[in-house]
């Protein structure tokens, strides 16, 4: 029999009064030096399954093992000291403090048992990067860092912590396609040195590519282990939604002509103040109604600015934005949301949403004077609205709680609700299938086609190739901040994915 690092054995966890089932008796194994992918649809216990394994929350029944020995995890600190490590999907840094300063902190190497000792600490972290490879600097500020360097910096916490069973949450999800594969190359070394790792994914194609196994977990409860090589990618997708997958063509030509104009970028230029290469620079196109305008490119070169810009919250150094023949530079988030912006952005939990309010306020963003009557809020009216985005999106969970209560993938749900409800003349989508499962993916991107059907236009902004192919009608190419190519005629081939992806890189030409 194999040896296993960890063993977690009957868990069950209840939540509220309501006596919400999210682990339904699971029991799950690992095997030391094996990489498993935890697979789920949102809602189907996975994320709750980690939080108990890394402390985080209790279980309400069950026993945990490791090592073969019995084990009660009541915080994270006591995770750790079990060598335990979690990577967070949304990054848990201090921007102004440098690399060694977040990996070292807690647990930071003394002198004379009371003095911080910088060089020692810097040592160590700059042993530990050269070790595994990465491309990033001791000494370098967290903020400066691309989010790919700032995963390094949450797996140098954990290896810093000698964390011999690792868990990351959707650790690919806002990655760029060489990013995934030097995160790949890290773990899979991680493995042959005889850590254990557990990936919470949604990706079939990298549960393929990455894992020994594959855990499939469906409505609180586990269906079944695999090896990875005895099952293809329909089978875990049965697995975790327990029907066959529909694989018919969706509509890739809309109904409706694009032929007017609904956005409109005119040498757009952003610049930071004493900054001389622009962060966006003399960008212009047209989203047309009637279309699904994808914007594509590496991290770093344009799309975050291009989307802040969008959603109100940087403004333009030069240049003009039409909304139709409006002018609407000017505006700010909360000008654009009143003149018919809708927006789901890349960064659901800071900029989406309202952690601490509860789900029906954050439902109510934007439309709260529909729900008031004689002066006053009608609450009943406000719950039903929530009922009915509740069952027509799919979200599981409690609508009483507060919405940090839901996993990241409801909360993305939610969001998105709103913001297809209160759809006026364009709506901007940034990485909307992060963190969904596959099931949930799709339906996303049912809405978009929706929308583009209804004369929406559409504005697809994904570091997911894939989900551009499949969807955009038109992708512009973002490198060092300038549209550097538009292509037309969209197919889901290995071609254009090539194309595309030279652009990206500055190796293209039109």
């Amino acid at each position: 029999m194999a040896e296993y690092a960890l063993e977690m054995r009957e868990i069950t966890k209840v939540y509220g009064a309501d006596k919400y089932l999210a682990n339904n008796r699971v029991s799950l194994n690992l095997r030391k030096g094996e990489i498993l992918c935890l697979a789920g649809e949102n809602g189907a216990g996975k994320t709750t399954l980690m939080k108990i394994l890394y402390g985080l929350t209790s279980p309400t029944g069950g026993t945990i093992l490791i090592g073969g020995k019995p084990a009660v995890i009541g915080s994270p600190r006591i995770a750790n000291t079990l060598g335990i490590g979690m990577v967070h999907q949304h990054f848990m840094l201090f921007p102004e403090f440098t690399v060694t300063q977040n990996v070292v902190m807690g647990i930071e190497p003394v002198t004379w048992g009371i003095v911080y000792d910088f060089r020692k600490a810097k040592a160590m972290v700059s042993d530990l990067i050269k070790t595994h490879n990465f491309s990033i600097k001791a000494d370098a500020p967290a903020g400066s860092l691309t989010v790919g360097q700032m995963q390094q910096v949450e797996i140098l916490k954990m290896l810093y912590r000698n964390a011999q069973i690792l868990i990351l949450d959707e650790p690919t999800a806002v990655l760029t396609e060489q990013e995934t594969a030097g995160l790949f190359r890290t773990l899979k070394t991680l493995a042959a040195a005889g850590a254990s790792l557990i990936l919470i994914t949604h990706k079939l194609a990298e549960i393929k590519e990455i894992s020994d196994r594959v855990a499939v977990m469906r409505q609180g409860e586990l269906i079944g282990i695999k090896e990875t090589k005895d099952v293809d990618e329909y089978d875990i997708f049965r697995m975790m939604i327990g029907r066959e997958l529909d694989v018919r063509d969706k509509p890739k030509k809309s109904k409706y002509e694009p032929c007017k104009p609904a956005l409109t970028f005119e040498q757009v230029v952003v610049k930071h103040p004493g900054q001389d290469q622009p962060l966006l620079n003399k960008v212009s196109f047209t989203a047309y109604q009637g279309e699904i305008l994808g914007f594509a490119g590496v991290g770093g070169n344009g799309l975050e600015v291009l989307e802040a810009v969008l959603g109100g919250l940087v403004p333009v150094t030069s240049g003009r934005i039409l909304c139709g023949d409006e002018d609407i530079s000017g505006l700010d988030a909360r000008g654009l949301r009143r003149r018919g912006l809708a927006y789901v952005p890349a960064d659901r939990l800071g900029l989406g949403s309202a952690l601490a309010a509860s789900i029906p306020e954050n439902i109510m963003v934007g439309r709260r004077n529909e729900f008031v009557r004689g002066g006053f809020l009608d609450l009943k009216a406000v719950s039903r609205f929530s009922r009915i985005l509740f069952e027509r999106y799919g979200i599981a969970g409690n609508k009483g709680l507060q919405i940090q209560a839901l996993s990241g993938g409801n909360i993305q749900k939610v969001i998105l609700a709103r913001e297809i409800d209160l759809f006026r003349d364009y709506i901007v989508f940034s990485e909307p299938t992060w963190g969904l499962d596959v099931a949930a993916g799709q339906y996303v991107y049912d809405q978009m086609i929706s929308l583009r059907e209804k004369g929406a236009a559409v504005i697809l902004i994904s570091s997911n190739l894939d989900e551009i192919l499949a969807n955009a009608d038109r992708v512009l190419v973002f490198y060092r901040g300038a549209i550097a190519a538009e292509v037309q005629d969209i197919q889901p081939t290995v071609q254009m994915k090539e194309q595309i992806g030279a652009y990206m890189l500055g190796l293209g030409k039109e």
